[in-house]
């Protein structure tokens, strides 16, 4: 079996089976996420947060195309351990205080929406005047809460995804497209 645990970029663009989303039309459709924001928190300067650190190429991007004044702020979060599915434990706190402000939580991707929901409750406690969801990609097929989300980038299939801020052991993060990872890749170690 091939090992890839080298570094090079040719091992990096042979670990995706399939370019599911291509730099284009990512850049694209993120232009019309940021038209869209832009066009309906026009004069509420709103406080876009996302998590650290899947999130960081599309919240860059996101930023780039949003053409109103806007705030960002980050948490970080601990992995899933086996057995503690939806089970968070925030590393990195706010720092700015969103009381009475309108919020835009930003997600890289909502699949079983089980952290996404712990998050939001998180927010909403600190009652901010709005909270929102954008999310760049919508696993429905593996929802368990049904969360409304008001932007959505793409839906996507049930696989296993890397590139763009998606990972497999924190590697393949910095691929420049959302790709389907070759099940060789994920098999042997998959939980």
């Amino acid at each position: 079996m091939k090992s890839y645990a080298a570094g090079t970029a040719q091992d990096l663009v042979q670990s995706v089976q399939r370019v599911l989303i291509d730099e284009r039309t990512l850049a694209q459709r993120i232009q019309t996420l940021g038209a869209l924001i832009s066009h309906d928190y026009e004069e509420k300067r709103p406080v876009l947060v996302g998590v650290l650190k899947g999130v960081v190429p599309f919240m860059a991007d996101l930023l780039r195309a949003i053409t109103i004044p806007v705030e960002v702020d980050f948490l970080a979060i601990s992995r899933y351990r086996p057995g503690q599915k939806g089970q968070v434990r925030v590393l990195k706190d706010l720092d700015i205080c969103i009381k009475g402000r309108h919020v835009l939580f930003v997600e890289d991707i909502v699949d079983t929406g089980l952290t996404l929901q712990y998050l939001l409750k998180l927010l909403r406690a600190r009652e901010p005047a709005s909270l929102e969801v954008c999310t760049l990609l919508n696993k429905t097929s593996r929802r368990l809460i049904d969360i409304p989300l008001k932007y959505v980038g793409f839906e996507v299939p049930d696989f296993y995804l890397i590139g763009y801020g998606l990972d497999y052991r924190e590697r393949f993060r910095n691929l420049p497209m959302v790709g389907i990872a070759k099940a060789e890749l994920i098999q042997p170690h998959r939980l």
